[in-house]
């Protein structure tokens, strides 16, 4: 039986000797409280204990009570049994057993239990600062990596969220020799962090690995709450973000390419249809459908964006009439890029302190101090663990830095790790076959750094430090780099000759 708080049969479930189904219980939950309102009685014919299976079924429904009534030999209910959960997890277990008593002795109700057990929940909740029209995360981070790199990880994965206006209520992090390709989580840890998800009332879980379908299935098939990871996060922050038509097409192509291996076969609406006008014939699954169509989509995406890409060729080739020279900042997300652009060309571009403030890129005209004229342009941020589907969509986008007479390499020195997002840009461009590029080194928002002279020493001769919002930092910067593109000019110019 499943019974409502109110004292109303909810469901009567049969099943057989070893197990019953428990249907799909939807939105079935008591006003304002965090369990589900409903008490699960069942019977154990073997005259079993309340199993794990039990306390799974618990936990991931979020029910007030599990009860077990064990059965005589001669079919007459013995003794019962009851569970609940147990806020904060104490003593390392997520539930708490009640006294087996005879069923006709049971307690009518279990409301005051049930209350303390949601206030307890509730106690400590980060919820009441929290908009309720943001959705609330726990983030969770499964790794083989060190600790640093792993809590780095997982610092970045919440400036993520950040970036995608999502509240992050909690973190786990979970450090393995070996991360199980099916089983990303194993239930007890799995159950720990849905009592956190119930005290916190978060309604979603981040991971901070891409999840393949198989580890999906084997958290969504013990939980209601949604399950996203890194890669979908990001997917959705360039989704908001992009303005122009290309960007929304290169986002809706790197989705779609996402989506497409991740279907899955279990889809409750899977059903045979019947075939028909515009059908590809009888017999064919929605599955089928639904693959067919965002190959389809994909087909149509790729034109539009070569298109696109021809639209942007033509420009670029206008530009090269006009022999201005071509300076493209490059850089980690956040760096502080489009600052350093609006400083320089007195522009207004849209620069926050988020990740991917910036997709679609830009393009102003910048005067240098002897009076040459370039085209300075910013571009998307680059980050570690790029989703490939992202890179390949953006790719027609970063190639025309291949136009570049000068790359112009930001870092946010006053992060930490700037060294090792340095080498994430490094490797990044050398995928994009840009590392022979002629190229300078910027240490921005050294406004933001304690002890400026241990970071200059610390850089050396390998760039300049400079404040993106200061512009009387930049005028080395300003007269080296016209120093190197008229020296790049000259050396096109010599060429062209001798050819």
């Amino acid at each position: 039986l499943l019974v409502h708080r109110s004292g109303k049969v909810e469901n009567v479930i049969v099943g057989n000797h070893s197990q019953i189904m428990i249907p799909p219980l939807g939105s079935v939950r008591a006003s304002g409280g965090r369990l589900r309102g409903l008490r699960l009685i069942h019977t154990h014919l073997a005259g079993e204990d309340i199993s794990d299976e039990d306390l799974m079924d618990l936990l991931f429904l979020r029910l007030d009570l599990i009860s077990v009534i064990k059965v005589a030999a001669d079919g007459l209910p013995e003794r019962m049994y009851s569970a609940h959960l147990l806020p904060g997890g104490k003593d390392g277990k997520s539930w708490a057993f009640l006294q087996p008593v005879h069923p006709a002795n049971q307690q009518d109700s279990v409301e005051e239990l049930i209350d303390a057990i949601e206030g307890e929940l509730s106690a400590g909740r980060k919820t009441s600062l929290v908009d309720q029209k943001q959705d609330r995360a726990i983030l969770i981070s499964v790794t083989t990596e060190a600790k640093k790199q792993a809590e780095d990880a997982l610092a970045e994965l919440a400036e993520l969220a950040k970036s995608d206006n999502i509240a992050v209520l909690d973190t786990v992090m979970q450090r393995l020799r070996k991360v199980n390709p099916r089983l990303i989580l194993g239930k007890g840890r799995l159950a720990e962090i849905m009592v956190s998800a119930l005290q916190h009332d978060a309604n979603l879980l981040i991971f901070n690995q891409e999840l393949n379908p198989s580890q999906i299935r084997s958290i969504t098939d013990f939980t209601d709450l949604r399950v996203i990871d890194r890669t979908q996060l990001i997917l959705d922050i360039f989704a908001n973000r992009a303005m122009s038509r290309e960007g929304k097409l290169q986002v809706e192509m790197a989705q779609l390419k996402y989506m497409l291996p991740r279907l899955s076969s279990r889809d409750d609406a899977l059903s045979r249809l019947t075939g028909g006008i515009g059908a590809r014939g009888p017999g064919e699954t929605k599955l089928e459908i639904d693959r067919r169509r965002i190959n389809d989509r994909l087909t149509r995406l790729a034109k539009e964006l070569d298109q696109v890409s021809l639209e942007r060729y033509r420009r670029r080739a206008k530009r090269r009439k006009k022999e201005l020279p071509v300076l493209s900042l490059v850089g980690y997300t956040n760096a502080g890029k489009s600052t350093l652009l609006n400083t320089l060309t007195n522009s207004a571009i849209i620069a926050e302190d988020k990740l991917f403030a910036t997709l679609d890129p830009t393009s102003r005209r910048l005067r240098f101090p002897a009076e040459m004229e370039v085209i300075i342009t910013d571009t998307v941020g680059f980050i570690s663990k790029l989703p490939a589907d992202l890179l390949q969509a953006f790719m027609a986008t970063l190639e025309e830095l291949k136009e570049a007479d000068l790359l112009v390499h930001v870092v946010d020195v006053a992060n930490p790790c700037y060294r090792e997002k340095m080498a994430v840009v490094e490797q990044l461009l050398q995928k994009l076959e840009l590392g022979d590029l002629p190229r300078m080194t910027l240490f921005n928002k050294i406004d933001l750094v304690e002890d400026r002279e241990v970071v200059e020493r610390a850089v050396g001769a390998e760039g300049f430090t400079v404040s993106a919002l200061e512009p009387e930092t930049l005028r080395e910067f300003l007269i080296q780099a016209e120093r190197m593109i008229g020296k790049v000019l000259a050396e096109t110019s010599r060429t062209q000759i001798e050819s």
